[in-house]
């Protein structure tokens, strides 16, 4: 009883002596209320020859004063423990509260229980009892769950966790049926409040997981084989335990968890700066590194991702790559037990948002720029922009011989070969392919340096030679050659959709010419995210590929591609 006053109210441990004091006033209590009725019982049974042959009244009235002299306060017939038996009670409690509170800080420091500072032998023993698989309702009801019943004999014994302090309970309970029951329960639980002697039992959250270790939801229908007033239409089978019918409900199906790498766990990759690899392919600061690399793996993540900037390893000279910085970097993984994801990163990085470090397109290449310019994606107003080559040339050899999708296939087939011992052990556990600007399959069509502001709607990309060639060749192939032309009502880059007559509600977008040429315009788009993927299933053959895409507004989302 102490112990439940103290679990209510909350009380603390400078309480206990207070607490012992009652316990020992309550054993006086039941010991003289016991001894009392003893008595009385004795004497309203005709212990005594004499009461028997008087009168009725005469008995009653005997009878009621013996019983106010052994029940009052005052009498002198109370009886009273010693003290020295009411000290050597103190005592014992003291020590199993000192037992109780060793006990429940062995399970919280080794046992990893999750016991409140103030639980007692009751939080204990449930605590155990849900470690066995076995199911405890708030009111200390306890009986095995579903797979222990499937393996438990007829007849086996039940368990029930009762309000002392001190024991356990074991009753034999034979099985029973439960007759009337609906069996419409197939993949949901519905059912209504039960109420039982005025216990509330409120409805139980399905991902509730402290009362089994698998999802079962019992619910309390009656009293010595009675039913509730709430009626249900719940299916499955029913033990009796501590003259209490308890249905034992089907666990509830298991959500499916996607699967990541075959495992149940999500795998965490941390982004290393992108500046930790310099313009000569060398590690900027590889001690530094080294640490950091270590509290990464002291953290449990499962590996780091980094760019291959195709501007650093191809720098100078066309196919003469330098690998010699990502290798020594995929060494101290590899040392460290950690995983890498790789970037192949074919765009310009700086003058983004985010952007701290500069790493241009390689050299030649930018040579090329300065006498071809339209190697890179132009607007209406002819401004080139160099973060990463048009689409336009993925098909024109004017890469010193070579096409822009050859050039991105060579650089990937070099990089598989250098390191195929990582591709091997399963170092390297995934391929994100870049597509276009900062690494995205998208247009470049909201640069900073030309003066775009968020909320401005951008401007078309397609205003050099070779994607104008190809507009050109698709209107007449409709034959519209008039068609051969980028919408001149689209406003600029910071104007709003509104503003403009190709955007605006009923405007050109919607028309033969405006469905033509944005039909076009993101064909281009699609088709060039094809060709260098289709290369890059050949180069990386077995090994997951990802891609980054733009999708409303943002830059995060990944395609996971088999």
């Amino acid at each position: 009883m102490a112990t439940d006053i103290q679990k209510l109210m909350g009380t603390s441990e400078e309480d206990d002596d207070e607490e012992m004091d009652m316990d020992v006033k309550e054993e006086d209590d039941e010991d003289e209320e016991n001894g009392g009725k003893n008595i009385a019982a004795q004497i309203i049974a005709g212990g005594g020859g004499g009461m028997a042959s008087n009168n009725s009244d005469n008995q009653f009235q005997h009878q009621q004063q013996f019983q106010e002299q052994v029940t009052t306060p005052a009498g002198g017939a109370r009886r009273s423990r010693p003290l020295e038996e009411k000290e050597r009670t103190k005592l014992r409690e003291r020590h199993r509260r000192a037992i109780t509170a060793r006990i429940l800080a062995g399970l919280r420091r080794h046992g990893n229980y999750n016991l409140r500072v103030r639980a007692d032998i009751n939080d204990v023993i449930a605590a155990l009892a849900r470690e066995a698989g076995w199911v405890v309702l708030p009111d200390g009801t306890t009986f095995p769950s579903r797979s222990q019943q499937g393996s438990r004999p007829a007849g086996g014994t039940s368990a029930a966790v009762t309000s002392s302090s001190s024991h356990l309970v074991s009753q034999q309970t034979p099985p029973a049926s439960l007759r009337g029951v609906s069996p419409g329960y197939q993949t949901s639980v519905e059912y209504n409040t039960c109420r039982m002697k005025g216990v509330f039992m409120p409805n139980p959250s399905p991902y509730d997981l402290s009362a089994s270790t698998q999802p079962q939801i019992p619910a309390v229908v009656g009293e010595g084989g009675e039913q509730t007033e709430s009626s249900l239409h719940i299916g499955g089978s029913m033990d009796i335990i501590n003259d209490k019918q308890i249905i034992d409900i089907p666990p509830i199906p298991k959500l499916p968890e996607r699967d990541f790498a075959g495992t149940s766990f999500i795998p965490v990759y941390v982004m290393l700066p992108l500046g930790v690899i310099n313009m000569k392919c060398e590690l900027v600061d590889p001690d530094d590194l080294l640490k950091q690399l270590k509290v990464l793996k002291s953290a449990n993540v499962d590996g780091i991702m980094v760019d291959c900037w195709w501007g650093i390893v191809e720098a100078h000279t066309p196919q003469e790559y330098n690998w010699s910085g990502y290798g020594r970097l995929f060494q101290m993984v590899r040392e460290l037990k950690l995983k890498l994801q790789v970037v192949m990163s074919f765009h310009e990085c700086g003058g983004n948002v985010g952007d701290d470090v500069c790493i241009p397109l390689p050299h030649w290449v930018a040579e090329i720029g300065r006498s071809n310019p339209d190697i890179f994606f132009t607007d209406r107003e002819g401004r080139r922009n160099p973060e990463c080559l048009s689409w336009g040339i993925d098909k024109e050899r004017v890469l010193r011989g070579r096409t822009a999708v050859e050039v991105y296939f060579d650089y990937m087939r070099s990089f598989r070969a250098e390191f195929d011992e990582f591709f091997a052990d399963g170092i390297i556990s995934m391929v994100e392919v870049g597509l276009g600007p900062c690494g995205e399959l998208r247009y470049p069509s909201c640069p900073v340096k030309h003066g775009w502001r968020y909320p401005g709607i951008g401007e078309f990309q397609c205003y050099d030679q070779y994607l104008l060639k190809s507009l050109k060749k698709t209107a007449e192939a409709r034959r519209h050659p008039f068609w051969a032309r980028g919408p001149d009502n689209a406003g600029f880059y910071n104007s709003q959709p509104h503003e403009t007559g190709f955007f605006c509600d009923g405007g050109d977008y919607d028309g033969y010419y405006g469905r033509f040429f944005l039909n076009w315009y993101t064909r281009i788009l699609v088709d060039h995210g094809d060709r260098v993927l289709s290369l890059a299933k050949l180069a990386f053959e077995g090994t997951q590929i990802a891609v980054k895409v733009f999708i409303g507004g943002t830059r995060q989302p990944v395609m996971l591609l088999n």
